[in-house]
């Protein structure tokens, strides 16, 4: 039995990963998929997210499965997420036994989410469905256009249950850089679970990200952007196998 973290991406919520935490729950593990705070909140709320509260918001759930289970941890993260696992993991590395970046940030250190943007090719599909919200210290997705984006291989009524749940997400964090040590994050086994039809993080942006930080075993998906609801079978397949020996 293990113990499963795991960390939506931007604009959603823990509930995203229901069908692969139902299947993970039916081989006998254990999950947690909290929403994370200040998500959809005021003005305030959103302006007072940092990298570092969420981080430790991860960590504290991460102790939670350690101390309930007495088995070992895996930190995930989905999009945004990886940002949440890695910082996570540079703070307190043995409160998990192994990080897995779903379609996610894994970024190296001193990068921030806004710089590598600048890094990628263009991407007007996506740009197109986000809007600022409270003068700029959040964003929020058109869920009219979103599933083109998100989800386009999914469910359909998968898909139309998610979208109208999409709430503001605070855009501080996409600006703070990364602190990441070889001796901290870098001990830890990672996982990359690459997303092949992704039109959010394109796959170009993902294999750039592997280079930049090497050393993940990578596990490849036929899936769009939203694999715990196009692929939550293989995604439970990969998150299992990253459980160390």
């Amino acid at each position: 039995m293990a113990g499963f973290v795991l960390i939506h991406g931007s604009w959603h919520g823990g509930w995203c990963f229901d069908p692969v935490a139902e299947i993970l729950r039916a081989r006998g593990h254990a999950v947690l998929a909290p929403t994370l705070p200040g998500m959809g909140g005021t003005a305030e709320e959103l302006a007072a997210v940092t990298l570092a509260g969420w981080a430790d918001f991860a960590l504290e759930h991460c102790r939670r499965l350690r101390a309930e289970t007495g088995g070992p941890v895996v930190l995930a993260g989905h999009s945004r997420g990886g940002l949440v696992v890695s910082t996570a993991a540079e703070r307190d590395p043995r409160a998990m036994d192994a990080l897995v970046y779903i379609c996610a940030m894994m970024l190296p250190d001193g990068l921030s989410r806004a710089e590598f943007k600048k890094l990628e090719g263009p991407n007007p599909a996506f740009d197109a469905v986000i809007s600022p919200v409270h003068g700029g210290v959040g964003t929020v997705v058109d869920p009219a256009a979103a599933g083109a984006v998100f989800a386009q291989v999914s469910p359909p009524d998968r898909v139309a249950a998610v979208l109208p749940r999409l709430i503001a997400e605070p855009h501080g964090p996409r600006s703070e850089k990364l602190a990441l040590t070889p001796e901290r994050w870098g001990s830890l086994p990672r996982t990359y679970v690459e997303c092949t039809q992704d039109r959010t993080i394109p796959i170009d942006s993902q294999r750039k990200m592997q280079q930049f930080s090497p050393g993940a075993r990578v596990v490849t998906l036929d899936a769009d952007h939203s694999p715990y609801l196009s692929r939550p079978v293989e995604l439970a397949d990969a998150l299992e196998s990253s459980i160390p020996a």
